[in-house]
């Protein structure tokens, strides 16, 4: 439809004279066009980038095979910047929200956790990028962060709250954990965390990832599902 409603753009800029040449294709021009991929951004960190990692390993790229793989026409967009935070994500949203996203995945926080930014401040940067995603009419998916006892358990306490207290109010689609699929491998006892982490022992190596994916593509076949409805 997107290239259809080009085309009637162009056709109606045409100087007068043409026109009826114009209206001689316009039929054409009305018959169903051939259905675009849903195209899904993925906005974030260097989770979303794929630090450290081969090109076709990152989480996007093993994403959109995934979901592919289970009859998804999709396309998702890496979006994903390394170092960036909640503040950062806000500054740069508008001119990652171009006119052929169809749907948003939000998946930042990671590197406010790691700088001990004030939980209210990633919760009003957040509640702002949702915002926005909404208003714009695009379904939006939120990927929600933990925080480690380094800043004190009142800090971990109060920034867990933020992911699905946010996903509550906005109604939006909610995956809990970017590392579920990690945390709930190592939990069968059947392999180590750092089995599955890079060196830094922060990022996810390609075995990480690929067991990320498995666990949150069902929440993102749910939001293909509502981008297709809209």
């Amino acid at each position: 439809m997107r290239g259809v409603l080009g085309r009637l753009r162009k056709l109606a800029c045409k100087p007068a004279a043409t026109i009826s040449k114009g209206l001689l294709i316009l039929p054409f021009l009305l018959l169903p066009a051939s259905a675009e991929p849903v195209r899904i951004l993925a906005f974030g960190d260097s989770l979303t980038q794929g630090y450290g990692l081969p090109q076709n390993q990152g989480l996007v790229p093993v994403l959109e095979s995934w979901l592919r793989e289970r009859g998804a026409d999709v396309t998702v967009v890496n979006a994903g910047v390394s170092g960036d935070t909640t503040t950062g994500g806000l500054n740069r949203l508008d001119w990652s929200l171009t006119d052929d996203i169809d749907a948003v995945i939000v998946a930042l926080g990671g590197n406010d956790l790691l700088r001990g930014t004030d939980f209210n401040t990633v919760e009003a940067n957040l509640d702002q990028i949702v915002t926005t995603i909404e208003a714009k009419g695009l379904p939006v998916m939120l990927v929600g962060y933990k925080a480690t006892t380094n800043y004190g358990p009142e800090y971990k306490a109060a920034f867990d709250e933020v992911y699905p207290r946010l996903a509550a109010r906005h109604d939006v689609i909610f995956f809990p954990y970017v590392f579920s699929g990690m945390s709930q491998a190592v939990a069968t006892g059947t392999v180590t965390q750092d089995a599955l982490l890079q060196p830094d022992g922060i990022h996810p190596n390609a075995t990480g990832v690929r067991l990320n994916v498995d666990a949150m593509g069902p929440s993102v076949l749910d939001l293909y599902e509502a981008a297709k409805a809209d």
